[in-house]
């Protein structure tokens, strides 16, 4: 059985609306599919889920993951009249309460709580750079043009060096979170994190409304960053959103934050998923650019869980080609790595799951061992072992559909699906006879199997067997 171990993520659009194009991607690699929940009416938003629901995994007969990306707090310019041209050295007002001539009115009522010497606003991605000369109230800068440009309705502004004081889910948040959990979310990405606090509001949403899925924090933001050890711990897993991030941060940045993020991530335990322009070219040409093949081949050698796409299959003229130059970069790049490279020390493993996760990675390394089994309900245990990302395929074995589609998107994991047993008595044998049905083991072989007593009790993994 030969699968990749970083993971596919496509984002669904109207390029990819049928269920002959997603199943096409889903035997072409992809292990999960986005719904942007910026776009759209609530109807149409929902008959993405349907659609995703409908398609299936032919190896498996289950359908695929679906993370459901939230908008967040986006700021943008409110609608004009007309839009405007800034020349150099202009001086304009941005303003969350006004309108009118010499002012940019972005999206009402936000609070402007301090600023940093030489602190930006930026517009439509940075095509437009303002610098901040004093703040006149709550609500409004007066500015200096630094990089020119046409100032046009709807297009995203960003604040570098500003604290605003928003909120982490809109009113629209709340609406399109509840539709997402009804509809078969496995995963939720909260756009604009900014601290771990972010996290316990959107849990708590998420369990008032009868669910415990997990959440993903985008790290698109400057103070999401500067809060990254706290962000990182407190969330399910993270995603480097490279596309507001550059605008956020000096482009030059981006690549050495990137290569933190995941670093940190791994150390902790937590999925990390690279994000924007993997292959942006592709949304107009068949053939990708080399510059685009080597990024993507960094991001799998950094050691990313998986890989997403945005504009590229929801947009793009080439979806299902899209997905089959990821899978075959991911192929060959693969090849190329060294497994079970994660440094241990005292702080990295501090839990009973933890050590035992990182004795059936230096087991499975001495002994020359091929596969771990871990047998988990909330899927932590197998994060974890992946983590130390070993050379040993990773099965992850799970009564639960909602635990097999959320461990879809980590590295190196299989989650498989298994009846449910009652006893510890039962585990040896259920996982050895599930190995030997999937073809992935021969009699004579040994295999490394973690588990929990008592069973089917979420976080008690405490014991480790060779078999």
């Amino acid at each position: 059985m030969t699968i990749n171990r970083t993971k596919i993520i496509a984002t669904v659009g109207p390029s990819c609306s049928s269920a002959t194009i997603l199943d096409s991607m889903i035997d072409s690699g992809v292990n999960c599919f986005r719904v942007n929940l910026s776009h759209g009416t609530q109807v149409e938003k929902k008959s993405y889920f349907d659609l995703i629901k409908s398609t299936s995994d032919s190896s498996n007969k289950t359908r695929p993951s679906i993370l459901a990306d939230l908008a967040g707090p986006k700021v943008r310019v409110r609608e004009l009249e007309k839009s405007f041209k800034l020349s150099v050295g202009q001086v304009v007002t941005v303003s969350s309460s006004e309108d009118g001539d010499g002012i940019i009115p972005i999206s009402k009522d936000l609070i402007f709580e301090s600023y940093d010497p030489g602190a930006k606003i930026m517009i439509n991605d940075g095509k437009i750079s303002l610098e901040i000369i004093e703040q006149t109230s709550n609500h409004s800068f007066k500015c200096k043009t630094i990089v020119p440009g046409k100032v046009k309705s709807k297009k995203g502004v960003n604040f570098l060096g500003v604290l605003l004081n928003v909120p982490s889910l809109t009113t629209q948040d709340e609406k399109d979170l509840a539709l997402a959990l009804e509809n078969g979310a496995d995963w939720v990405a909260l756009s604009f994190t900014r601290s771990q606090k972010d996290y316990d509001l959107v849990k708590s949403k998420i369990n008032k409304l009868g669910f415990n899925t997990p959440v993903m924090a985008k790290i698109e933001k400057w103070e999401a960053v500067k809060n990254l050890d706290s962000i990182v711990q407190a969330f399910d897993g993270v995603m480097v959103a490279r596309g507001d991030l550059g605008v956020e941060l000096p482009l030059e940045q981006v690549p050495v934050i990137q290569k933190s993020i995941i670093k940190k991530a791994k150390l902790y335990g937590k999925p990390v998923v690279i994000a924007t322009q993997m292959l942006d070219s592709m949304i107009e040409n068949p053939i990708p650019t080399r510059a685009e093949i080597s990024d993507i081949a960094n991001s799998i050698l950094d050691g990313a869980d998986a890989l997403m796409v945005t504009g590229e299959t929801a947009m793009g003229k080439y979806p299902t080609d899209v997905i089959d130059v990821l899978s075959d970069v991911i192929k060959e790049t693969e090849k190329t790595l060294k497994f079970y490279s994660r440094t241990i020390g005292k702080d990295t493993v501090d839990s009973i799951s933890g050590a035992i996760s990182h004795a059936a990675c230096t087991i499975a390394k001495d002994l020359d061992l091929k596969s771990i089994v871990t047998m988990t309900q909330s899927g932590g245990t197998a994060r974890m072992v992946s983590s130390f990302r070993p050379s040993a395929n990773v099965y992850a074995m799970t009564t639960l559909k909602s635990t097999f589609r959320s461990l879809s998107i980590i590295w190196g994991v299989i989650p498989v699906l298994v009846n449910q047993y009652n006893s510890a008595d039962e585990m040896p044998e259920l996982a050895k006879q599930k190995l030997l049905d999937m073809k992935v083991l021969n009699k004579e072989e040994k295999f490394i199997i973690t588990g929990g007593v008592p069973v089917n009790v979420p976080g008690t993994t405490n014991y480790i067997s060779i078999l």
